[in-house]
């Protein structure tokens, strides 16, 4: 069964479904969301492309480092 990331669902619904993405996350530079609460506070508004913009990461190499972990992804 392969993984796939909707990008239009929030990081906290995301990281509630697999906690693995979290990981990948602190990995490419958002290290926020290994901090207790910062995941339940905005985590709940706030979706990969917006963390992006936001944290000024290139959304091709979040889609290659989820793909490198198996991922799938759904825009």
């Amino acid at each position: 069964m392969s993984k796939v990331i909707d990008l239009s669902k929030t990081v906290y619904e995301l990281c509630s479904a697999d906690p693995e993405i979290i990981d990948i996350m602190v990995g490419l530079g958002f290290e926020q969301l290994a901090k207790p609460g910062m995941l339940q506070s905005a985590g709940r508004f706030m979706t990969i492309p917006q963390g992006a913009r936001l944290r000024k990461v290139d959304m091709e190499s979040i889609i290659a480092a989820f793909r490198a972990n198996g991922y799938e992804i759904e825009e």
